[in-house]
């Protein structure tokens, strides 16, 4: 398996591809401590207004904070709107 991840790194490199896309994993962009986007996802695992949980490929994704809500929710993107004050990625 890490043998074809380098591989997979090596050819993305050399193809000047983002690693995101050959690796299928997920980006995640944050605007401030407002908004947090989150591509490349397999779902939310668990939703409330201080916690959001969302399965990832290679784990999970935390999410906490105060007012959490879910502004845009896409089949290959989900944006968290609130105060964000925590993001932990757990493998």
């Amino acid at each position: 398996m890490l043998r074809r991840r380098g591989k997979l790194q090596s050819l993305a490199g050399y193809l000047e591809i983002p690693q995101d896309i050959v690796m299928d994993l997920p980006r995640i962009t944050m605007l401030g401590n407002k908004q947090l986007l989150v591509e490349n996802h397999n779902g939310i695992i668990e939703y409330t207004p201080s916690l959001v949980r969302i399965k990832l490929n290679t784990g999970e994704l935390f999410i906490l904070g105060e007012m959490l809500v879910l502004g845009n929710l896409q089949a290959e993107q989900i944006l968290v709107e609130g105060v964000v004050q925590e993001v932990k990625y757990d493998i």
